[in-house]
């Protein structure tokens, strides 16, 4: 059975990165960078591939952009 959690990686506003499942009010964890935040992630959530807000302004798309990490 495949796993159907969604586990999300934004930036807050005080610049530090939240990790969140789906639908949820509270972080599971919040870490200082986005490679440790994805790092705890993987390891909080084994299986499951986290989206990842882009946190870099690009010309075709905004912040709110999200992207896989393999």
């Amino acid at each position: 059975m495949a796993n159907e959690e969604q586990i999300y990686i934004e930036e807050r506003e005080d610049g530090k990165y939240a990790i969140r499942r789906s639908n949820s009010e509270r972080a599971s964890a919040v870490e200082d960078s986005q490679e440790k935040a994805i790092e705890v992630a993987r390891r909080m959530f084994p299986g499951v591939k986290p989206h990842i807000e882009r946190v870099r302004n690009v010309k075709t798309g905004g912040r709110d952009q999200w992207r896989d990490k393999p």
